[in-house]
């Protein structure tokens, strides 16, 4: 790929990750970076992924810098040795890896790291992550590190906390016939529910997350940890031929009962100027609604305010707004200066949501909750001030800490989240992987929210607007793909579209009220910021505007994880936007049969 197709697609001329497929009789695996991804026995896969990682204090991956990697492979087996590297605050971590696979349906993975100096680390070791399609509420059993078995099942709705602790082993039927244990040693592991952050994993990772960190590795001392994965079937399986792609059919079917979300834009109010300086192309994407994004703690006054109504005097759209409750005064008074604010700006709220300045971040398990008003009086304060107002609670962060701190409900008209692709994981592949994701989210948020409020999302960016998880979101200045920065280059490239059209995708049929995909301007925006130009992802979102007129349509997609699609009513037959989410052409049959590069977008 030539670097100014890498920067069309991606934003960025740096190509993604190489990677080669190891096969084994049955087995096959996808080695990237020294980690494992797609573990599959005779077509199905077992397991996501199993990768060694290193992450600083601030929860960011550390990437090592590989030497002597050597692969032999056979039509029985297959060996991996390498040495990995990774710097953090002038220590080095060396780990020695050996990776190795049989035809019997065998993988082992062991690695053994020791420091030069104590090495700080939030955690240092295996991630097993099996995937949530075919897993999701299926039995598994668990062996604990006493020896005793649990029989239980992968958790339906997205589990807060950690589903299952002080793991030894896991085994589950992946299909009918097929059965598979991973067992875990050289330390305690424990799951966690990674839908919570979007990923289509459940995670079994090292170390209880209630023990301190970030913790000391200790200089000299020597650590190994070994993952085995024993597949067995109940009838022989040979090798998987190799398929050619198949066409991808997609076909409308009934109509909907539940209408497509509006649509909004974020602004925030350092992005205001550059809004109401380019109000004529904000009005041309035609967001149904703008969402204003106030925080009294990172200075955020009445001018603020002022500018959001100066933009609205351009747009006579919906502003809702979205305010960080400090919590520094008492909350009567912090809502009545809100109130006067507003009203001296000559700002119109269309709806407020509010959320405590410290629910922004997460509170892992272990960990005691911060100080903070209960919910239910500061959803009091803001009636109190704005009566009249639509009120909106849960959390300005992820589905995660609305999982875990979940709002009274009985004093709001609507619940909020947003979501982020890059908490765990940056590559290409992982961020598409969360689309898969979204219907477990939006079901288990329902759950949640019950009938008692209307649900929104958003802002929805690959960009990390803000962390929960550390103490900042990581500078990007040489455009890589990196977890938790608040500039991804892909929301400048083709991908960004692409994404977005699979986001919509996903939550059209889960009865979301109102979704921010974006913001309008900055670094997680849809105009270029050198000339104000409309990206990619800002073409897409003027399509998705469009279906607000429009009757969705119920749709067939034989290969949903290749490609989105939405279907809408357009009197005679039906229209399409359709979205290639991988960096291959893809045949796509819908009407008529049409050839989509990579991550090509669609009306039909």
């Amino acid at each position: 790929m030539s670097v100014s197709e890498g920067q069309r697609l991606f934003g960025t001329g740096k190509p993604p990750a190489p990677h080669r497929i190891l096969r084994a009789g049955a087995l096959d695996v996808r080695l990237e970076n020294g980690n494992l991804r797609y573990v599959k026995f005779g077509g199905v896969e077992i397991l996501r992924a199993v990768s060694y990682v290193v992450r600083d204090r601030d929860w960011g991956t550390l990437e090592p810098a590989m030497t002597d990697l050597e692969i032999e492979e056979e039509p029985t087996g297959f060996r991996i040795t390498y040495q990995a590297t990774y710097e953090n605050q002038g220590s080095l971590l060396t780990v020695e890896t050996e990776i190795s696979g049989e035809s019997s349906g065998t993988v082992e993975f062991v690695a053994t790291a020791c420091a030069d100096r104590d090495f700080e680390t939030n955690r240092t070791g295996f991630n097993i992550l099996h995937p949530i399609e075919g897993v999701s509420g299926s039995n598994v059993t668990v062996e604990h590190c006493d020896g005793s078995l649990e029989e239980t099942v992968f958790p339906d709705l997205i589990e807060p906390w950690q589903p299952f602790k002080s793991i030894r082993a896991l085994t589950h039927a992946p299909c009918n016939g097929l059965r598979a244990t991973c067992r875990m040693e050289g330390d305690v592991f424990e799951m966690e529910d990674q839908r919570n952050w979007s990923d289509a994993s459940y995670k079994t990772y090292v170390r209880p997350i209630e023990l301190p960190w970030p913790y000391r590795i200790p200089a000299g001392e020597t650590h190994r940890q070994a993952v085995s994965l024993s597949i067995t079937s109940q009838e022989p399986r040979a090798a998987p031929a190799r398929q050619n792609v198949d066409v991808v059919v997609i076909e409308p079917g009934p109509p909907s009962e539940i209408a497509f979300p509006t649509v909004g834009l974020l602004v925030s109010p350092e992005d205001a100027g550059q809004a109401i300086r380019t109000a004529e192309l904000l009005a041309r994407v035609a967001p149904h609604a703008i969402l204003c994004h106030i925080d009294p703690t990172a200075g955020h006054n009445r001018e603020a305010l002022e500018d959001f109504r100066r933009l609205q005097d351009e747009l006579h759209l919906p502003f809702d707004l979205e305010y960080v409750v400090g919590s520094r005064t008492k909350l009567e008074d912090e809502f009545e200066r809100l109130r006067d604010s507003v009203a001296g700006s000559g700002l119109v709220l269309s709806s407020l949501a509010v959320c405590p300045s410290v629910d922004r971040q997460s509170t892992p398990p272990g960990s005691k909750w911060p100080d903070c008003p209960p919910l239910q009086s500061v959803y009091e304060a803001a009636r109190k001030f704005f009566p009249d107002v639509p009120l909106g609670g849960g959390m300005f962060s992820y589905f995660t800490e609305l999982n875990r701190k979940r709002p009274p409900l009985d004093l709001l008209d609507f619940v909020t989240h947003a979501t982020n692709p890059i908490v765990h994981a940056a590559d290409d592949i992982s961020v598409m992987e969360t689309l898969e994701t979204l219907p477990h989210i939006t079901r288990s948020a329902r759950a949640i929210i019950g009938n008692h409020a209307s649900y929104r999302i958003g802002p929805s960016s690959i960009g990390m607007r803000q962390n929960p998880y550390g103490s900042r979101t990581f500078e990007n200045p040489d455009g890589d793909r990196i977890c938790m920065s608040h500039d991804d280059p892909r929301q400048r490239g083709q991908f960004a579209a692409a994404w977005t059209i699979g986001y919509a995708a996903a939550i059209a049929s889960a009865g979301v009220e109102k979704w921010v995909p974006c913001s309008f301007a900055g670094q997680r925006g849809l105009v270029r910021q050198e000339d104000g130009a409309l990206l990619p992802v800002g073409r897409a979102v003027s399509r998705l505007t469009r279906l607000r007129e429009k009757r969705l349509l119920q749709c067939s997609n034989t290969a949903p994880r290749r490609v989105a699609a939405l279907c809408v009513d357009a009197g005679a037959q039906p229209d399409f936007l359709i979205a290639n989410l991988t960096p291959e052409q893809v045949q796509v049959d819908c009407r008529k049969r049409v050839s989509l590069k990579p991550y090509e977008i669609l009306w039909l």
